[in-house]
């Protein structure tokens, strides 16, 4: 690490696509947890105007607001990896993945940043407690759920919640993964990457959270989504026996 690195500062990565009715409020939350916190918002060129919103706090709130546009809806992996490299690019010490619509609630993030300390890979799990999940209709749930089971019985990775997206890396565990190898999006993008960390060694913790279906804005959520996911386990499987992950 450099003279310039941010010791002991971490990115919250923020993918959005049409978050226009809750960019301000979660920045602005996420913002009053810690104050060695800052964000990056990493925009697909979202036609209700939420880039805009970000580079108007940008320009009232200073250094701590950063926003990464990109030319259109190119999915939420390729999102995070862009937002991965920006943060290691700056030297930055930890990097937090989360969502945009308040399903993951911003006062967690001072206990990610606490469990990091003596960890490699902290998770924010639903399930680690029981079943933690608020307003999901039955069917969200089950799918959830059931594609944890899933994928924990296919890769063996020993963790309660693998398709949850509220986590914190340390910097040097993004720096261990070749991010360019990393393909897939949605549920599979959170398997793949804990996967990984998982096969390099590093210690894992899931933290218990709560997760709330969001009020405003579209889920993103697609059979498309639910697709990958199902034969991406299988390949991770495979590349590990291969020896090719």
């Amino acid at each position: 690490m450099n003279s310039t690195a941010k010791a002991g500062r971490a990115l919250v990565v923020i993918p959005t696509y049409n978050e226009i009715e809750n960019i301000d409020k979660i920045i602005s939350e996420a913002l009053k947890q810690d104050d060695r916190l800052d964000i990056l918002v990493v925009d697909d060129n979202s036609p209700d105007g939420t880039a805009e919103a970000v580079k108007k706090m940008q320009a009232e709130n200073g250094s701590r607001i950063h926003i990464l546009e990109r030319a259109g809806k190119m999915g939420l992996g390729t999102a995070y990896v862009d937002g991965f490299k920006y943060a290691l690019e700056r030297d930055y010490e930890y990097i937090i993945e989360m969502d945009a619509d308040f399903s993951h609630d911003p006062q967690v993030l001072p206990k990610f940043l606490e469990t990091i300390q003596e960890y490699d890979l902290v998770l924010g799990s639903r399930y680690v407690n029981g079943v933690n999940v608020i307003n999901w209709p039955l069917s969200r749930l089950l799918l959830s759920y059931g594609a944890s089971f899933y994928t924990r019985m296919i890769t063996g990775l020993p963790v309660k919640d693998p398709t949850g997206g509220f986590k914190c890396f340390r910097r040097k565990v993004l720096e261990t993964i070749n991010l360019d190898k990393v393909h897939s999006n949605g549920y599979s993008f959170q398997i793949e990457m804990s996967f990984r960390v998982w096969k390099k060694g590093f210690k894992i913790k899931e933290i218990p959270i709560v997760f709330t279906d969001r009020v405003g804005g579209k889920s993103k959520m697609s059979s498309e989504i639910v697709r990958e996911a199902i034969w991406m386990v299988w390949m991770l499987k495979i590349k590990q026996l291969l020896g090719i992950l």
